[in-house]
């Protein structure tokens, strides 16, 4: 586990300014406090129950009732490993079988069995590159020093490099000490892999659904338009502009599938605007191909239903090698 000193947020903003500009770094902290505690009138959705503080205890007592709620946290601890294959006639042939191993939606504060299950998971598998979609907070404001401390117990069990994006349960004043355990948080950034001579690009956006702080334009502008590239965001709902941006791949979270969802696993809702068939597993727009992750955490109870916890292993394919 990390044992970095806690740096002093003064500290924290000058060197996020340093690295964003001030623009950037006071723009996501301010929208921050603004919507901290908000329930009604934030984000794209009127009501956030993640906000009230009484949603837990509500939605709980109502699982309760109807004698759900073991059975709940049971399924919640349950994560498994999920595979998918991204084909790609871009694809450079020296990256083919190159393994991407995606983690989301962890909230580590919220379920240790289930954080316990994924290092588990994780512990003998083989990938070239770990990338992770955000949201490691439980709450979505206060303290964050218990994610930070369960995020570290996990990277422990992490190979590098890791990749990682802000959700909008994250505060960006987590990032140094992500950063700090080996995390690169992309802030609109992209960052190239290099292999025998051939490259392939990995970008990275800021919170676009709760916080709207994602400028693609800025991650994707140094990628040419001829060579392959993943777009790491927390949410699946800019998949049209990462699509029109050139990106081959997206990867994100956020929906949790529905969490609770009904037999068959139709979700009550997803919290985001996009067709259901994008809320969960691979799809495709145009040309990109997408993946949201149902995520291997939970959101404002651990609990699940008819939508087990995942993380999920891709695996790079060049067009013409399928077997």
């Amino acid at each position: 586990m990390s044992n970095e000193p806690t740096m002093p947020e003064d500290d924290i903003m000058r060197a996020l300014e340093a690295r964003l500009g001030r623009l950037h770094a006071r723009q996501r902290l301010g929208i921050e406090r603004d919507h901290e505690a908000q329930v009604f009138g934030q984000g794209l959705n009127f009501f956030h129950p993640e906000n009230l503080a009484a949603s837990p205890l509500l939605i709980r007592a109502a699982l309760v009732a109807v004698g759900l709620y073991r059975r709940g946290l049971a399924n919640a601890e349950k994560v498994s490993l999920r595979e998918n294959r991204i084909v790609s006639a871009k694809l450079p042939r020296a990256f083919d079988g190159f393994a991407i191993l995606h983690l989301s939606d962890l909230h580590v504060d919220m379920c240790p069995q289930a954080m316990a299950r994924v290092r588990a998971l994780v512990a003998d598998l083989s990938y070239d590159l770990c990338v992770l979609t955000g949201d490691y907070r439980g709450a979505t404001h206060g303290p964050h020093d218990a994610a930070l401390a369960g995020m570290a117990e996990l990277r422990d069990a992490l190979r590098s490099p890791i990749l990682a994006v802000l959700g909008n349960h994250d505060t960006i004043l987590m990032t140094p000490r992500l950063e700090q355990m080996g995390m690169r948080v992309l802030l609109n950034e992209c960052e190239t892999i290099v292999r025998d001579g051939a490259r392939i690009h990995v970008a990275g956006i800021d919170d676009a659904h709760y916080f709207r702080v994602d400028n693609i334009a800025k991650a994707g502008e140094g990628i040419p338009h001829d060579e392959f590239s993943i777009l790491l965001s927390h949410t699946p709902e800019i998949f049209r502009q990462a699509a029109h941006a050139d990106f081959d791949a997206l990867f994100a979270g956020h929906t949790h599938g529905g969490q609770i969802c009904l037999p068959g696993g139709v979700a009550l809702t997803l919290d985001s605007t996009l067709p259901r068939a994008f809320g969960a597993g691979p799809w495709r727009y145009h040309e990109m191909q997408g993946y949201t992750s149902v995520g291997a955490g939970s959101s404002v109870l651990p609990v699940r239903f008819n939508c087990p916890p995942e993380i999920t292993l891709h695996q790079l394919q060049a067009a013409g090698d399928e077997k």
